[in-house]
This record gives structure tokens, sequence and C-alpha cells, in this order.
């Protein structure tokens, strides 16, 4: 078996694959306190939750926005699993051309769901990335990372409201019933929902104008279901995208490994 981390700024995406079949996903904190014990019985205990056996791991593969965390994870890997993980980062074979004018800047998590894209829809594709922040990544009929854009995620622009006004609540984000709010809290999820659904719209538009024909738009990320369906342009919900990616990219660099 093959586990996989997607080491985000609130939660952790951890994937477990029998070849190309996901056993198993679950989401933890993504906690800078925690120790690699006590991350590797946090682990332990998901996968004997779920009746699988550690013993069976035979690789792991991070991705990580966080560096600090990302000698946690691999400490834990090598210690509760007996596996040294890959970590995806330079000198980590992709299959996808990063033309960005300063590659190293580009995060891992969106060169991981440029990989896994591609390899399912083809190119020319946007990936829209509804995590702590809101990524679009745009991959070129053949397969080229090209670059994209970052937003504030709906849930730091909530956050933004209640921390930076003096009598706005803190609420939930969820869709309204009418657009038009009659209390604080309705009004303060219209502006939040609706422009929000606005501003991906609009991005999405903004890319597609400047590429040769209209990219296929796919979903992933938290926050995808919520949105995804007042957004006309996403042509597909991908949840596991970023975890797809990350099995690819370990089985690439495994080929890779065996016929050097």
């Amino acid at each position: 078996m093959l586990i996989v981390f997607d080491i985000g700024n609130t939660t952790t995406e951890v994937g477990l694959f029998q070849g190309k079949k996901l056993l198993a996903d679950w989401k933890i904190k993504s906690d800078r306190e925690k120790t690699a014990d006590e991350y590797g019985f946090m682990l332990s205990g998901l996968l004997a939750h779920g009746r699988f056996s550690a013993q069976k791991i035979k690789g792991a593969i991070i991705s990580s926005v966080v560096p600090p965390l990302t000698p946690v994870f691999q400490a834990a890997c090598e210690k509760f699993f007996r596996v040294k993980p890959l970590v995806v980062g330079p000198g980590i074979k992709t299959g996808i051309p990063i033309l960005y004018e300063n590659p190293a800047e580009v995060g891992s998590d969106r060169i991981v769901v440029a990989c896994a894209a591609f390899e399912k829809y083809g190119g020319p594709c946007l990936v829209v990335d509804f995590g702590t922040a809101t990524t679009f990544d745009v991959i070129s009929e053949r397969g080229e990372y090209l670059g994209g854009a970052i937003a504030p995620g709906i849930q730091i622009s909530a956050e933004a409201l209640y921390l930076r006004t003096a009598r706005l609540p803190r609420i939930e984000v969820r869709k309204p019933k009418s657009a038009i709010g009659r209390t604080t809290v309705s009004s303060m999820q219209s502006g939040l929902y609706f422009g929000y659904v606005g501003l991906v719209r609009n991005i999405i538009s903004q890319i597609s104008s400047e590429l040769a024909s209209r990219p296929k738009v796919i979903a992933t990320g938290g926050l995808a279901g919520l949105l995804s369906g007042d957004i006309p342009e996403i042509d597909h919900h991908q949840p596991d995208l970023v975890l797809q990616g990350l099995r690819l990219i370990y089985q690439k660099n495994k080929t890779a490994e065996k016929k050097s």
C-alpha cells in the first residue's frame, strides 16, 4: 500500500492507496506543535480504525506548503511505517514542465493537482482548488504548467470580517436563501457567498480569454462542493484530485528509479 500526505495550512489530507484504488482518506488538523510521535500515533489509530495494517505500507509521498511540518511527517513515516517518503519538490519527476518565471515559487500542491488534472482530463485545463487560499492553476494543451492566480479563501474572508470590524459576528459560511439579507448574519453570508461566486467566475473568464481554446475547468478542495453548483463554468468536481496526483507522481519516480 501507498500512503500519501497533502499538508495544507489548515488541514492535512491523508490518502491510502492499493495500486490505483483509493482505499481510504482522512483529514487531520495541520498542527505545527505536534511531534512526529504524536502524528505517528494518530495515523496508526486511523489505520487501525479502518482495519488496515501499517506493516503493509510500502511507500509514502508528501506534498507540503507548511515547511516546519515536512520533516515531522517524514520522521513519522520512517518511525511508524518503516518507509522513507518522497517529498514533492526540486528533483522530483512530475512530467509537468513549469513555465513560471521562478519555478521554485510554485507550491507543491499546485503542481500535484496540475499533474492529476492533465492525466485525467488532458489540456488545456484549469484547476480551481478551494482551500485556505483559492488557487487557479492553468495547464496547457501540451501539459505545461503555465501559472495561474491566488485569491484569499472564502473562510479567510469571513474571518477577516469578524476580526477587522467591531460589531460583525463570526459566521458559518453557507449559501443564503436570498441575496437580500434581512439579518446581519444573512447579509454577511450573502456578501461572502455570492461575492465569492462572482470572484471565481470572473477569474475563470479572464484566464479562459487568454488561452487559445476554452479549458476544461476542474474544482477540488474542501469548499468545492459548497460553491461549484453556482459556478456553471466548472465542468468536473474531483474531491480527491491532490491525492490522485500524489499517487501519480510517486509512480513516475519509482518507475524512473527502476529504469536507472
